[in-house]
């Protein structure tokens, strides 16, 4: 085990060395494929009647440059050594790229989450789903700057830049594979907050467990928790955390328990692997918790106002339910969330 320094691109990097390159190689070609395939899974089944964000644009963006490093690879896997434009590819380009994806993906955590969270909260209370067009570039813009910023700073790095060249003219048979420290401490950030948030207000969100019930809106099965509320701010703030703490885990339970699992078992994901399409929503429906906690007084209850997250529903962390279909609250003043 060794390790790259990366002094001015925030972090360290680890790697390991792997030997036979054409098993690499191959295995190399099943990952992305896998990975592509999710990430236009993820895009496709997402809702497409959500508001633009810089994410939305970052995830498409993602998606695509993924597809770029299968097809690369998929193509000097064919063609074995070829030349183009006259530059010769062989084998050892294919862990050059991976390497070179693993290591912008690497430093881009940091840099892509804030851009998102400052987006989200600029724009959490806007109605209108259809911004302007000036709105749509920037995000562009934004998007194309933080890449070439990224490419940048690993290309210019020294020390990354003499490893990669070092690496040239060693056997072929070695390719290490690099792991980014910015998704760890990410990772421990989020569940750290979460833990925080659920220690705070455990005794609603028991209490708004123990009243769920199940009910039928809309021909479809939803879960309904009824809970009495009371009117000082401070109540009303620890509610809207209750609330937006069970949306949040309602959906990405899943991912938390993935994450407590890595973090628990030390596991080290290559950074190619590590930056996907599904981690990204999931970071970003935290976000938006994040930005709904802070603007809670801002947010307009409109229709429009909820169309922001592609996979989490966060309309009933402002607004009471009422479905005349429904049994009647047992007690004045009861507010019903659906998850």
């Amino acid at each position: 085990m060794a390790a790259v320094p990366c002094e001015n691109c925030s972090g360290w990097y680890h790697y390991t060395q792997v030997n036979q390159p054409l098993e690499i190689s191959c295995m190399l070609l099943l990952i992305m494929l896998g990975k592509v395939f999710l990430d236009l899974f993820i895009l496709q089944v997402k809702q497409k009647n959500v508001k633009v964000s810089f994410m939305g644009y970052f995830c498409v963006s993602l998606a695509l440059l993924d597809f770029t490093l299968l097809m690369s690879i998929a193509f000097i896997l064919y063609f074995e050594d070829f030349a183009l434009w006259g530059v010769r590819f062989t084998e050892y380009h294919i862990c050059l790229f991976t390497q070179v994806i693993s290591l912008t993906y690497g430093i881009l955590h940091y840099p892509v989450y804030l851009v998102a969270v400052l987006d989200y909260y600029v724009t959490i209370a806007r109605t209108s789903l259809f911004p302007k067009r000036g709105q749509r570039l920037f995000y562009v813009f934004v998007v194309v700057f933080i890449w070439i910023s990224g490419f940048s700073c690993i290309l210019k790095v020294p020390a990354i830049s003499e490893e990669l060249e070092r690496q040239k003219h060693f056997s072929p048979y070695q390719c290490p594979f690099y792991v980014s420290v910015q998704s760890y401490s990410v990772s421990f950030a989020m569940l750290l907050l979460i833990g925080m948030a659920l220690v705070a207000c455990w005794k609603e969100v028991l209490m708004m467990l123990l009243s769920v019930r199940i009910v039928s809106f809309a021909s479809q099965p939803v879960l309904m928790f009824s809970y009495a509320s009371e009117n000082n701010g401070t109540c009303c703030r620890r509610q809207l955390l209750t609330r937006l703490l069970i949306c949040f885990l309602g959906t990405w339970a899943p991912f938390v328990l993935l994450q407590i699992i890595i973090l628990s078992l030390g596991a080290q994901i290559p950074a190619y692997m590590e930056m996907n399409v599904p981690w990204l929503y999931f970071i970003n429906s935290f976000l938006i918790a994040v930005a709904y906690w802070f603007r809670c007084h801002d947010v307009e209850l409109t229709e429009e106002i909820w169309s922001t997250d592609p996979f989490v529903s966060w309309k009933f962390c402002f607004t009471p339910f009422n479905n005349e279909n429904t049994e009647p609250a047992e007690k004045p003043g009861t507010v019903i969330v659906i998850c």
